[in-house]
């Protein structure tokens, strides 16, 4: 694997200080449908434009200076609403705008309000509807004074500027509309923009996405503010084509992995139709017939596959096909998901000793460069034993008895090694850790190749040892239930994770894994410090799950809910500048619709275990699954009621496994009255 895959010449310092994407006090408000994809930008500092817009195209990726709204002089200044009046004119400064998310006519919508002087401004971004290319500006300007105000507005695009006249008597306001296009011609594209009537009213169809889509309500507005922003943003960033690049702005690639999870997150927010439109463009175009799968938009040789992709790849279709009861399209993957799961059992990845698999690349894409020996990977024991099990569950109700046989023998060996082989296993001094060379030893550290052109200055290339545990893969089992939650290994583990806090960093955060050993800036990672949360919240500890979400409500980017792949300084070029992951929303959707919620679909029934995070009263739950919705209330029993759920008014006793009921036909209503709660001892492995 070469390593000029790592290489950027994205550079910020070359053109306007908008080209940067880790602008001081920065948040970038997502918003799209598909066609079109825009990002508001507001900046509190003073550098970078305050409030501005880019405008891209979701089916062509590019770095932050390629949107098709950024001016290769001026950045985004074009797209500033300036309001002249008086000989004076208005526009909104740096740190005296206020943006969150609102609904504008049954839509999510971006509202940013700025005050200059005594005019009032409030603009409203959003997307009309799901089958044309436009993206709205409603403006509405408020003259404060006693006079009135004969006013011109004017914005842009580049060194194309429109402007309107009007004038707002005293006291009084005046709304604006601007609709912005994008025009595709041949292999050109570009923004029209143009002053309209009125605001464009939203389409029946867009809105009902938005009615269909699952809701979380609860009595945390932090909360509410993340479940809103990641449901919203989420599939704002994926082209209507299916496309995703893996950090915005950032490395205009694509992953199988990145993507089925998209598709998982996609599936349990209640948006069906993209999670299928994600999962079948994966498996036509993302798996070979042979089996393996694109990563960083390429095809690998067998030592440099990421086989943990085979197996979320598989997780994916299933949760899709649990969710929406619709066979379709696991039938007519049949011949790609087969391939899916026989790839990761060819000899050439079997260790023999074991039955592990084994090769020289790692979770976090590591591969010889990087010093990663030829060994046994946990997360790819991990998800290739999860796809297999799914895939087995799949053969069986299309009929393939002698497929879902061998798939889950596969799935129980893997699992089996992982956990109690004598020599082999993936566990040390009670806990899991990260990786073990082909020879049984562990590998500890890393020794990077010399003379390999990656950045210098990393801790990767600085003196000392450099460790890859702890890793915060090991997370992922006590996450999704691979193995008991509340068993002493997961507590083991999650203690020996606490050391990649706050690592060589202040302010909160876990790194990936070990700092020493990172070929990057160091720094603390929101998707990996979800994976932890979650573990957490499923071992009981509420404490650490509520540490993580208050530094993400913290950080930069915080405001509009869209968050960082890591927080620190990176050395761009080489390296590409730092983008917004898709990841984090991901994650924080099954943190609240898999986790809080608790919605489990089965093949054969539904189960609910919903756990109630210590400090939140309430969460009132709306979700959309197969043909019916389910709603949700949950809360504690309180002192003197019975735990217990009430399912269209009938008493059900509470069970720690939760609630386990037929599929409904129609919709049905939840109250969920949970135990108070105690502190548990950790049961035996």
């Amino acid at each position: 694997m070469e390593v000029k895959e790592h290489f950027y010449d994205d550079d910020p310092r070359r053109g306007p200080a908008d080209g940067w994407t880790t602008l001081p006090g920065v948040d970038y408000f997502f918003i799209g449908n598909g066609l079109i994809q825009a990002a508001v930008q507001v900046c509190s500092g003073k550098t970078g434009t305050p409030v501005g817009l880019l405008i891209m195209d979701p089916e062509r990726f590019g770095p932050k200076s390629q949107a098709l709204s950024f001016d290769p002089v001026s950045g985004l200044r074009p797209t500033v609403l300036e309001v002249e009046a008086g000989g004076r004119v208005f526009s909104p400064r740096a740190g005296r705008s206020r943006a969150g998310w609102v609904e504008q006519d049954g839509l999510p919508a971006v509202e940013v309000k700025w005050r200059d002087g005594g005019l009032s401004v409030t603009e409203i971004f959003y997307c009309p509807d799901p089958g044309k290319p436009r993206l709205a500006r409603a403006i509405t300007a408020r003259n404060n004074t006693k006079g009135t105000l004969r006013i011109i507005l004017r914005t842009g695009v580049k060194d194309r500027t429109v402007g309107r006249r009007s004038e707002i008597p005293g006291g009084r306001e005046r709304q604006f509309s601007l609709e912005y296009r994008l025009a595709i011609t041949q292999d050109r594209r570009r923004v029209e923009l143009a002053w309209s009537r009125r605001p464009p009213r939203s389409s029946a169809a867009a809105r009902r996405v938005w009615v269909l889509a699952s809701r979380f309500h609860s009595s945390s507005p932090l909360i509410d503010h993340f479940y809103a922003s990641s449901l919203v943003q989420l599939p704002a960033s994926i082209a209507s084509s299916g496309k995703l690049d893996g950090s915005i702005w950032q490395y205009n690639r694509e992953w199988t992995r990145d993507q089925a999870m998209a598709a998982i997150a996609l599936t349990l927010s209640g948006r069906f139709d993209l999670a299928q439109t994600v999962l079948s463009r994966l498996f036509s175009q993302f798996v070979t017939t042979a089996g393996d799968t694109v990563d960083s938009s390429q095809r690998r040789p067998a030592e440099e596959c990421e086989l943990d992709q085979n197996g979320i790849l598989l997780f994916a279709l299933e949760t899709y096909t649990l969710w929406t009861g619709d066979l379709t399209l696991m039938k007519k993957c049949w011949p790609k998901l087969a391939a899916s799961a026989e790839f990761p059992l060819k000899a050439n990845f079997r260790h023999s000793p074991s039955g592990l698999l084994h090769n020289r690349r790692e979770f976090w894409e590591r591969h010889a460069a990087h010093g990663i020996e030829d060994g046994i990977e946990f997360a790819h024991q991990l998800w290739v034993s999860m796809g297999l099990s799914a895939a087995s569950r799949m053969a069986l109700f299309l009929n393939r008895k002698e497929k879902s046989d061998r798939w889950e023998k596969a799935a129980g060996r893997l699992k089996k090694a992982m956990l109690s082989d004598e020599r082999f296993s993936l566990i040390q001094d009670g806990a899991f850790f990260k990786r073990r060379k082909s020879s049984g030893e562990v590998q500890e550290e890393v020794h990077p190749l010399p003379g390999t052109g990656l950045a210098d200055g990393v801790p990767l290339f600085s003196p000392g040892r450099h460790l890859l545990n702890p890793d915060t893969s090991t997370a992922l089992p006590i996450a999704w239930e691979f193995i008991p939650p509340r068993c002493r290994l997961a507590a083991r583990t999650l203690r020996r994770i606490e050391e990649l806090w706050n690592q060589s960093w202040r302010g909160g955060g876990y790194g990936r894994y070990h700092v020493s050993s990172e070929p990057d800036s160091p720094g603390p990672w929101p998707f990996p410090s979800l994976f932890v949360a979650r573990a957490y919240l499923e071992a009981g500890e509420d404490a650490r799950v509520w540490r993580v979400l208050r530094w993400l409500g913290k950080v930069t980017g915080a405001r509009a809910g869209s968050w960082f792949e890591f927080y620190g300084r990176r050395p761009a070029p080489p390296y590409p500048q730092v983008g917004i992951v898709p990841w984090n929303w991901v994650e924080m959707i099954i943190l609240f619709i898999h986790h809080l919620a608790g919605i489990r679909p089965e093949w054969t029934s539904l189960r609910v275990k919903p756990r109630l995070l210590a400090g939140v009263a309430r969460y009132d739950v709306n979700l959309r699954l197969r043909n019916s919705r389910i709603i949700l209330r949950v809360k504690s029993a309180g002192h003197g009621v019975k735990p217990g759920f009430l399912v269209d008014g009938k008493f059900l006793p509470y069970s720690e496994e939760g609630l386990l009921l037929p599929y409904p036909r129609n919709d049905i209503r939840i109250i969920a009255r949970l135990p108070l709660r105690t502190k548990k001892k950790h049961a035996k492995e």
